[in-house]
C-alpha cells in the first residue's frame, strides 16, 4: 500500500479480534515510529509495547468513562503507549529554545504514533489515537521515571467490521495563500 493510500484509508478501529498480532508486523509498526523524524533528532519518543491482558485492562481503567476506546483498549491483543523523555525536544543545551517550551515533546511523540498507525494500516492492523486518559495513572501503572511522561496510547490489533470514510473539509477551506484568510 502506498503512503497516501494509507493515509486516506486509515480509519481509527475500536473493535478487535482476539488474533494475537503477528511479530514482524508488530516490529515493523515499531521501526515506523523509530523513523519519525524530531526536534534536532532527539528522539525523545519512547514506547511501551503492553500484551498482558491484566495490564492492558488495567490501562483501560485509566480512560475517562465515557471514552469509546474503552473497549478497544481490553479487546485488543496488543496496547502501545506513547510516551516522552522530558526536556529533549525544543531544548538546545539544557534551555527550552522555543515558545512550546517543553510540549514540542507532544509534537515528536505525534509524528512518531502518525508513522506507527499508517505502518499498522498498511499491514492490514487497525488502530485509534487515544489521548483522553488519566496519564498519571497509565505512568504508575507502567512504571514510568519522573523524566518521561505519557502522551497517548493506542490499541493494535485485527479489526473487526466495516469502516466509513468520514467527510473531509475540501483543501480550499483548510489552506490559505501567503496569509492566513488569503485564498486562491
Amino acid at each position: 500500500m502506498d503512503v497516501m493510500t494509507a493515509i486516506k484509508e486509515r480509519r481509527s478501529c475500536r473493535q478487535y479480534k482476539s488474533d494475537p498480532v503477528n511479530e514482524d508486523d508488530l516490529n515493523m509498526i515499531l521501526e515506523a515510529a523509530r523513523w519519525a523524524p524530531s526536534w534536532a533528532n532527539t528522539q525523545c519518543c519512547r514506547l511501551v509495547v503492553v500484551r498482558n491482558k491484566e495490564a492492558t485492562l488495567q490501562l483501560a481503567g485509566c480512560l475517562a468513562a465515557n471514552n469509546p476506546a474503552t473497549a478497544a483498549l481490553s479487546e485488543a491483543p496488543v496496547v502501545i503507549v506513547a510516551c516522552a523523555e522530558k526536556q529533549k525536544a525544543g531544548y538546545k543545551k539544557g534551555e527550552a529554545v522555543t515558545d512550546k517550551g517543553d510540549y514540542w515533546y507532544m509534537y515528536d511523540t505525534a509524528l512518531a504514533m502518525q508513522n506507527l498507525t499508517l505502518a499498522a494500516w498498511a499491514l492490514g492492523l487497525g488502530t485509534v489515537h487515544i489521548g483522553l486518559f488519566d496519564a498519571a495513572k497509565a505512568a504508575s501503572i507502567l512504571g514510568l521515571p519522573p523524566e518521561v511522561v505519557c502522551v497517548a496510547m493506542t490499541p493494535v490489533g485485527y479489526p473487526t467490521g466495516e469502516f466509513r470514510n468520514p467527510e473531509r473539509k475540501d483543501l480550499s477551506q483548510v489552506v490559505f495563500w501567503e496569509k492566513y484568510g488569503q485564498r486562491a
